[in-house]
């Protein structure tokens, strides 16, 4: 599969990386506003750099394209790809605002089953082990499903100013997990706050975050976010049902424990950066997409759970803003 990338920056470079290692792909073309960013890109992974976006969306050599460019570009480029033919795996969110996102929806119809929206996170090892084992039903019904996720420090302002808050940027990762296993979500509530950086309420946003979820058939759904979090990058999920629970802890580099007069059981620090903690992920992720392309399946996370996941997140903006818990009715 020939594949264009636009946006060269540390995300395009994750996935420009993984187009490299995977034995059915090729980076064709490195696509980026800043062009020495694309220059860098096309330097170590391969394919032809270069700023005109249009250029790419032209090229008939081109059969699929990762967008990794700023959110506000998703929409326009995503479905001017699609009506040249081209799949898209796009990162999330596909826009900010729900309005565009179902106006992209239907003037692309049918062509969003070619659409994959970036929800890495279903693709990490430990995460979607856990997912199968609880649908196998080894924990019988799932009653409670509880998700953490905490940033080792908070983005700079010049990022947070245009990431649309904490709930689109950070906690819609989290609440594609939380469909990923309770599937329709009917009810949101959520409460925020502002205890680590004074800039970040100044932004009109929240930097900690508390949002819980009930499934369609009952289940519920935690969800605890922060923008800092001291001992490293926190990322843990635990499944909990009739017949017992499954669980999954941060990683370290190593599982080394040392044992001595001042410690015992002491372990390296948290994996701290979140290119370590999901490279896999990001892998996985690519090659899921690269596989269903050339088998002509529907690949997953598809269009509808990039809406249905912003549509949890506009309802925990509600839920916040007016304390209230807010029903929603699901991804159409």
């Amino acid at each position: 599969m020939r594949i264009a990338l636009i946006g060269c920056g540390r995300i395009g470079r994750v996935h420009a990386e993984s187009v490299a290692l995977h034995p059915k792909a090729e980076l064709v073309r490195a696509c980026d506003a800043v062009e020495s960013a694309a220059r860098e890109v096309a330097e170590r992974f391969g394919g032809l750099p270069g700023s005109d976006a249009d250029a790419v969306l032209a090229d008939p050599g081109v059969d699929a394209v990762v967008i990794a460019s700023p959110t506000p570009t998703h929409v326009d480029l995503l479905t001017r790809a699609v009506e040249t033919g081209k799949a898209v795996m796009c990162e999330k969110p596909i826009d900010l605002d729900l309005a565009r996102v179902d106006d992209c929806r239907t003037w692309i119809g049918a062509a969003a089953s070619r659409v994959m929206v970036g929800f890495n996170r279903r693709f990490d090892p430990s995460f979607r082990a856990v997912r199968e084992r609880v649908a196998a039903g080894e924990i019988g019904r799932l009653e409670q499903l509880v998700i953490i996720s905490r940033d080792p420090a908070p983005s700079p302002a010049e990022y947070l100013a245009s990431s649309g808050g904490l709930f689109r940027d950070m906690t819609i990762h989290d609440l594609d997990m939380a469909r990923f296993f309770l599937g329709e979500v009917v009810e949101v509530s959520a409460m925020g706050s502002n205890l680590v950086a004074d800039y970040i309420a100044d932004l009109g946003d929240i930097d900690g975050a508390m949002v819980t979820l009930r499934g369609a058939d009952g289940a519920l759904a935690h969800i605890t976010n922060s923008r800092r979090c001291t001992y490293g990058y926190d990322q843990r999920l635990e499944a909990f049902g009739a017949l017992g629970a499954l669980g999954v802890d941060n990683l370290r580099p190593d599982g080394v424990r040392a044992y001595g007069a001042r410690a015992t059981e002491a372990a390296a620090p948290y994996l701290d950066f979140f290119l370590d903690r999901y490279t896999p992920a990001y892998r996985a992720e690519l090659a899921h997409f690269i596989e269903a392309i050339d088998s002509g399946t529907e690949p997953t996370p598809g269009f509808e759970d990039g809406r249905a996941a912003l549509v949890l997140a506009d309802a925990a903006e509600q839920s916040l803003r007016t304390g209230r818990v807010v029903t929603v009715g699901g991804a159409r």
